[in-house]
């Protein structure tokens, strides 16, 4: 079972990193002023998108697993309005992304089955969070590659949506 548990925590520490890869790959050639625009009349930007991952992962995976004693204040997430530079935004998602990863494999098989909860969380352990807080984690990647894509065509002037 050890064998198992190791490539369960090893594999999805790897998917989290490939996440972070690929957030960067999108995110990198904005702007700061790119990173806090919304191209869109809904929505959200992709500043306010990093810094919600950030808060979801240090909540559900670094206070509730970790034991970090991160407080997470999720409104803010979205409604941010110092607007910290890019490089310290995506500093601190990095620095959420190594704590995940070093968390996760570090979990043994009779950890992956603990019982789990937190806030606005229906998992009942800690796999099925992890498996959460991954697929919304891809999720608002893809929203960031949209808004990118967008934000994109709008500097070159080829504007798609309005």
């Amino acid at each position: 079972m050890s064998d198992l548990s190791s490539m369960v925590g090893s594999g999805l520490a790897d998917y989290f990193e490939k996440v972070c890869a690929k957030l960067h790959q999108w995110v990198e050639p904005l702007s700061e002023e790119q990173f806090w625009t919304n191209p869109f009349p809904y929505g959200n930007d992709v500043g306010h998108l990093v810094l919600h991952l950030t808060g979801n992962l240090n909540y559900y995976i670094g206070a509730r697993i970790a034991g970090t004693g991160y407080v997470r204040d999720r409104d803010r997430e979205f409604t941010e309005a110092a607007r910290p530079a890019k490089e310290a935004v995506l500093r601190t998602f990095d620095r959420a992304i190594d704590m995940v990863a070093e968390t996760l494999r570090k979990q043994s098989g009779e950890d992956w089955s603990k019982e789990y909860s937190a806030e606005r969380s229906t998992s009942k352990n800690r796999f099925e969070i992890v498996l959460d807080c991954a697929a919304h984690a891809d999720h608002h990647v893809g929203q960031i590659i949209n808004l990118s894509r967008e934000l994109s065509r709008e500097l070159s002037g080829r504007a798609t949506f309005r």
